[in-house]
């Protein structure tokens, strides 16, 4: 189905785009959340008419991201989590709890604005990225320590979007040695016939 996106999609287009996506994802998304229109030349003046809107109300929406961000720097957010003897958590640190800890301090960030490849689930210091815009983003420390430590800021930093590697198991050299089991055996001897 070709339709006209209304506003920017991630991974589909800009505004104003003309593409084409299949009739389940048009029908059900896009269209009754009016971020797209069918392709027709109706719908092509309404688009071009509306555009002068759009592009203030973009505006608007950017300059509110660029002062969320300024605000937002030099946010720390720390999570207290058990973990076992090689620092694996007990659980992980998710989306869902980022968005919250964010939320407790004042920002309401979208769940979907937090880029987190995949859940934190060791100890240590992380960098998280959050999209607040299209065009805005924002680094923040993320700290996950035992309950009651303090975080250790000097550490080294491991970014959640690449892959997080398992620490560094001692590396304990076996030598096989291969041993010849004889079992012992006695044969019974066959009892002799008795003859009589």
């Amino acid at each position: 189905m070709k339709i006209i996106l209304n506003d920017y999609i991630e991974h589909l287009g800009e505004r104003g785009d003309s593409v084409v996506v299949k009739p389940g994802f048009a029908r059900n998304y896009l269209l009754p959340k009016g971020l797209a229109y069918p392709d027709t030349p109706g719908n092509r003046r309404r688009f071009d008419q509306e555009q002068k809107h759009w592009e203030e109300m973009d505006l608007g929406r950017r300059s509110a991201a660029e002062v969320l961000a300024k605000d937002i720097d030099g946010t720390e957010l720390l999570f207290e989590r058990r973990a076992g003897e090689r620092d694996v958590l007990f659980g992980s640190v998710s989306v869902a709890d980022v968005s919250k800890e964010l939320s407790d301090k004042g920002f309401e960030i979208d769940r979907k604005r937090v880029m987190l490849a995949h859940p934190i689930k060791e100890l240590g210091n992380f960098e998280i990225e959050l999209n607040i815009h299209r065009d805005v983003q924002v680094t923040l420390p993320v700290f996950v320590v035992r309950p009651g430590e303090e975080p250790n800021r000097a550490g080294d930093v491991t970014e959640v979007a690449a892959e997080v590697e398992a620490p560094a198991a001692d590396v304990v050299e076996t030598e096989i040695v291969e041993t010849e089991v004889v079992a012992e055996t006695e044969v019974a001897a066959e009892p002799e016939p008795v003859v009589e």
